[in-house]
């Protein structure tokens, strides 16, 4: 499908002049259409896949002398009127899935296709059919983060659904996947999307999450599902308006 400028930077939560500039500059990959800037959705999952080592952006950081009580009125109208319908779409999504302790083995096929056969039948597709998907899109290109992270998902196969899901995996051992920064994966997020634009603010919104070290320590301690909930509804509020922190 063909994207705007305007669904790249919704998607990647960049200015709209941010976007038009890293076209302009060789730095995203895109195309002109009658004079329009669009994207394409496998170049930008690519590019945001090879992108995943950049460091924290100053904007990624909280300012402390701009904060707003999340009790109030004011944060709760400002919170829905940013970011409708993607507030809180991570959480919902792994709300939706399952968390899976322990996996064994020592390639990432013989991981994937243990990981799936728990989980397939919550998505009501065949488990065999679903672990082919997604190894297709293994050689097309690795879907590891940085730092032990990884994200499985199909290419182009939309799970029929109204909502996404997101299946969180921890294995008993690190694997060898093949991710840039050469280190082993321990921590797998199976992404199963509803729609194209969804599929990509999620794989955008799991990268941005992982960049994080105090995040990637929490998340390779192995979390619960409710502890891990808990955790990315905090940081997706904190996420949705800059400066925006949790007052207790």
């Amino acid at each position: 499908m063909d994207l705007t400028i305007k669904d790249v930077s919704e998607l990647l939560n960049e200015p709209e002049t941010t976007i038009k500039k890293w076209f302009q500059d060789g730095k995203i990959p895109g195309y002109k259409l009658d004079n329009q800037i669009r994207f394409s959705r496998s170049e930008i999952e690519n590019w945001m896949m090879r992108s995943k080592t950049q460091k924290e952006k100053p904007s990624d950081v909280l300012d402390s002398k701009n904060i707003i009580n999340l009790k109030s009125e004011k944060a709760k109208k400002i919170v829905a009127k940013k970011i409708g319908t993607q507030a809180f779409s991570l959480f919902r999504a792994l709300y939706k899935g399952t968390v899976i302790n322990n996996i064994h083995g020592t390639t990432k096929e013989d991981v994937i296709k243990s990981a799936v056969k728990i989980f397939a039948k919550n998505l009501s597709l065949d488990a065999n059919v679903l672990t082919d998907l997604l190894l297709d899109r293994e050689k097309l290109m690795p879907t590891s983060l940085n730092h032990g992270v990884a994200v499985p998902h199909t290419r182009d196969f939309l799970i029929p659904k109204s909502y996404d899901v997101v299946n969180v995996v921890y294995l008993n051992k690190p694997i060898e996947y093949g991710a840039l920064d050469g280190e082993k994966v321990k921590t797998l997020f199976f992404l199963f999307a509803s729609d194209d634009k969804r599929h990509l603010h999620l794989l955008a919104k799991i990268a941005h999450l992982t960049r994080n070290k105090e995040t990637l320590e929490f998340i390779h301690q192995h979390p619960g599902k409710a502890h891990l909930l808990n955790f990315i509804k905090d940081w997706e509020t904190k996420l949705s308006v800059p400066g925006l922190e949790k007052v207790k």
